[in-house]
């Protein structure tokens, strides 16, 4: 087991969050484990730090930042292994967090991508996320979120995706369907991902027992309105390559209705990022359009989409979060 896997993480100024990070990984129960670090053009010495505190941690420094999905896309390159876990610069593991992953996916060759149960730091109690979860209109949540982590139970659960701050990805999966689409560079990849492993027949199973606390959006906070942009824009190349919408035309006017409510709300306080990222989408429809064909039938994940609910869509802030 422990020759398996590599640990990937991505680090865009985060070193005082990844200091936490990389100690949590030395205590973990499967040893051994290979860590690469892919540093983003960093100006906070990320890198230096890294070599000489961790020098047995494979360390690819780029000289701009190529965002999250390029870099983590950089890391599979450079390594081998049967099995790559994801781990935020702002995720601190619990000790038995790789253990728990590489139990539930070693249970079935089916299973492409585990979910790790992952706590709010400020708020331990709380979950951030317990995989993603896509509903009817397309938009992808964290499953659970803001829900007490004790009220969930022990159980290993079937979910659409997970969370690309703490997962675990079959190699194997990914040399059939590809790996992450650089072109978002930074949120919504991994639904994106999970959609085209589910259209290809893989699994994803959720691993309470992988437990991870994280730092809500700490790198993304730094640059005002990039989440609301990036996200905008993702989520409709995501629906263009993906969403079944023949076969769930009822949805779509109030898709577009909660869509369009999102981006004004935004354009109402003088912030056009969000807006600005649909637009930008809009104009590449055609282009993401012509790969709905590349992975299964669209149709066919149609059935393990959720039912829309109310207090999520009313919900302030980003469906979304890493």
């Amino acid at each position: 087991m422990t020759e398996s896997v590599t640990v990937v993480i991505v680090s865009w100024n985060g070193l005082q969050h990844l200091k936490t990070c990389l100690a949590a990984m030395a205590s973990q129960t499967v040893t051994g484990t290979r860590i690469t670090l892919v540093d983003n053009a960093s100006t906070d010495g990320t890198a230096e730090w890294v070599r000489g505190a961790y020098p047995r941690v494979q360390v690819i420094a780029n000289a701009r930042n190529v965002g999250f999905a390029q870099a983590n896309n950089q890391a599979l390159a450079a390594t081998r292994s049967e099995y790559v876990a994801l781990l935020n610069n702002d995720a601190t593991p619990d000790p038995r967090w790789l253990e728990g992953l590489l139990v539930v996916a070693e249970s079935d060759r089916s299973v492409g991508m585990v979910a790790s149960q992952i706590t709010l730091a400020h708020d331990p109690g709380t979950l951030d996320s317990a995989g993603i979860e896509v509903d009817a209109l397309g938009m992808a949540w964290n499953r659970d979120l803001g829900v007490p982590a004790v009220s969930e139970g022990g159980d290993v659960t079937e979910v659409f995706g997970p969370s690309g701050a703490a997962a675990l990805l079959r190699r194997s999966m990914l040399a059939e369907i590809g790996a992450f689409d650089a072109r978002y560079f930074a949120y919504y990849e991994d639904v994106d991902l999970a959609w085209r492993a589910q259209r290809s027949g893989w699994r994803c199973l959720y691993a309470p027992a992988a437990r991870v606390s994280h730092v809500h959006s700490a790198t993304a906070d730094q640059i005002s309105g990039f989440k609301a942009y990036h996200i905008g824009r993702n989520k409709w190349r995501t629906l263009y390559k993906h969403y079944p919408f023949r076969r769930l035309a009822s949805w779509v006017p109030l898709m577009v209705l909660v869509d369009t409510l999102a981006w004004l709300t935004r354009l109402a306080r003088g912030d056009t990022s969000a807006f600005r990222g649909r637009w930008q989408a809009w104009g590449e429809r055609k282009v993401y359009w012509a790969e709905r064909q590349a992975y299964g039938d669209v149709g066919r994940v149609a059935a393990s989409l959720s039912r829309p609910r109310l207090d999520r869509l009313l919900r302030p802030r980003p469906n979304v979060s890493r």
